[in-house]
C-alpha cells in the first residue's frame, strides 16, 4: 500500500494532546486495510521520526437518526503511534 494512502489525518483531541505531552504518543486515522508495519513505515517516512510502538483499534460507526430513518456512520481505524524520546512531529505541536 502507498504511504500516502496509509495515514489519512492526525487526530487532535484533548486526550491525544495529553498523551502527546505525557508519553510522546500521536493519534492518527489510518486506512482500514493498513497493518502495523505499514503504519510504522508510513509515519517514519512522512514525518522523518523514529517509531517505537504502534497500537491499532477499530472504531465502529455510530448509529444516527433523522426522523424515522436510521443510518450509520462509517467505521474507521485509529492508530496510536509512540515515538522515540526526543522525536516529535512539528505539524501537531502548534495545535
Amino acid at each position: 500500500m502507498e504511504i500516502n494512502r496509509v495515514v489519512k489525518r492526525i487526530l487532535i483531541t484533548e486526550k491525544s494532546t495529553v498523551a502527546r505531552e505525557k508519553s510522546n504518543k500521536y493519534f492518527f486515522e489510518v486506512d482500514r486495510l493498513a497493518n502495523k508495519v505499514e503504519i510504522t513505515n508510513a509515519v517514519e517516512k512522512l514525518f522523518k521520526v523514529k517509531v517505537v510502538d504502534v497500537r491499532v483499534m477499530h472504531v465502529l460507526g455510530k448509529k444516527k437518526r433523522m426522523g424515522r430513518i436510521v443510518g450509520q456512520k462509517s467505521s474507521w481505524k485509529k492508530a496510536i503511534v509512540t515515538l522515540a524520546a526526543g522525536s516529535s512531529i512539528e505539524f501537531a505541536e502548534g495545535v
